[in-house]
């Protein structure tokens, strides 16, 4: 008759080999099963909503390609409509044609890059590499297009600050037919791998239900059965204009299962769907400006005047991204900018999805959610400080060193 061992609790990380940036995961486990699970994030915060709030909203776009070095365009996207939308800024049609393409490639790089880690978290290292390197081809697209390989600096309000004229179209189609005849071979290296299988099959299970109470977004929510997604439920930039559908499971395979291969399925056909994407982007994009000049001028003198709020949501790579902004008419800098990304919504399935499962487990159901602390971190003030009630930069810097003080203890 064997007998209950008793449980215990394993802490894993801030820093562990397993997680690609800091967090701290408790788990009480009975033998190798892990009972219960708690997390505690809050470890890459950097202030960056503090510091856009003493900015004006064109100095904020850069910062905004800086809070996340995957998904940076998905953020200056929305809280550039989200300033747009109270300034009342008209962007020229060619402009949105523009956003998307940039958006899309933008996706097509996250998630393969994803797929790679994925392939690392499951000890699949030459799979990794490769993903890696199918991957650059798009790195390589993003730079031809922007000049830059990460912060691509594209957005502006308004419009974007290059265009993508005829004469380029043929380099961005061959990275497109790249992709394509690759992805016949990446559906069989992910999905049809014996091994990848039988690890992903069944293991961190999330139903759509509890998909839907939990509010997850972006590939794990649709991984779990939920048609939801931002481009197509509140159309933005040029997807209003275009035909595609929600990727689900189905594509593939017969049944939903909200496991980790789900996720895998639906990430590697969001590739396919981007590459469509694109090229309807390429074959509609309409005559005219990204950016009148002219109205840029006038704009940069208005916005101070700009008073009111509004907040912005588009489909990242990780699901919906969420800015809200807030002006007052007399100052250039925001009253308040708040951020949430995507795995925001997205961490509480951590809880789900690892209770019940193998130790050896815990690094690959951590990765299928595709997290991204930098994006999610973010402080909160509860208490003022000074004669006018405001944090300033010197109470900031000592709680940040308090907190480092604890973290050592």
């Amino acid at each position: 008759m064997s007998q209950k061992k008793a449980p215990y609790e394993l802490p894993i990380g801030p820093i562990h080999p397993a997680l690609k940036e800091p967090i701290n995961f408790t788990f009480q486990m009975n033998g190798e099963v892990v009972e219960k699970v708690d997390f505690s994030p809050g470890r890459a915060h950097r202030g960056i909503e503090w510091m856009g709030m003493r900015r004006n909203p064109v100095q904020i776009l850069h910062l905004c390609d800086r809070i996340c070095g995957i998904c940076g365009v998905a953020h200056a996207l929305v809280f550039a409509q989200a300033v747009e939308q109270i300034a009342d800024i008209e962007v020229p049609d060619r402009a949105y044609y523009v956003r998307t393409i940039i958006a899309e490639f933008e996706r097509i790089q996250s998630h393969i890059l994803w797929a790679g880690v994925a392939a690392h978290e499951l000890g699949f290292d030459t799979l990794f590499y490769l993903a890696w390197q199918i991957r650059e081809e798009s790195v390589d697209v993003i730079e031809y297009i922007t000049g830059n390989r990460v912060n691509y600096g594209i957005m502006m309000l308004g419009g974007t600050r290059r265009d993508i004229t005829v004469d380029m179209f043929p380099r961005l189609e061959q990275a497109l037919q790249y992709y394509e005849g690759l992805l016949e071979k990446m559906v069989n290296l992910f999905l049809n791998d014996k091994t990848i299988a039988m690890r992903c099959k069944n293991t961190g299970i999330l139903t759509k239900r509890r998909a839907l109470e939990l509010a997850t977004v972006g590939p794990t929510s649709r991984a779990s059965g939920l048609a939801m997604d931002v481009r197509i439920d509140s159309p933005y930039a040029a997807y209003g204009d275009l035909d595609f559908d929600i990727i689900l499971p189905e594509v593939y395979s017969s049944e939903t299962v909200g496991d980790v291969y789900d996720r895998i399925v639906v990430r590697i056909f969001e590739v396919k769907q981007s590459i469509d994407i694109i090229r309807q982007c390429m074959k509609q994009m309409p005559e005219g400006p990204v950016l009148a000049e002219e109205k840029y001028a006038k704009l940069l003198m208005n916005l101070k005047k700009a008073s009111g709020e509004a907040f912005a949501r588009v489909e990242a790579p990780r699901g919906e991204d969420m800015h809200y902004v807030r002006m007052n008419g007399k100052q250039e800098a925001p009253e308040m900018w708040k951020v949430k990304a995507s795995t925001y919504s997205n961490q509480m399935a951590w809880v789900e999805i690892l209770q019940g499962e193998q130790i050896a487990d815990i690094p690959i159901i951590v990765a299928s959610i595709d997290p991204c602390m930098s994006c999610t971190d973010r402080v909160a003030v509860v208490s003022t400080y000074g004669d006018a009630g405001i944090m300033t930069k010197e109470h900031l810097h000592r709680l940040s060193v308090e907190k480092t003080r604890r973290l050592q203890a």
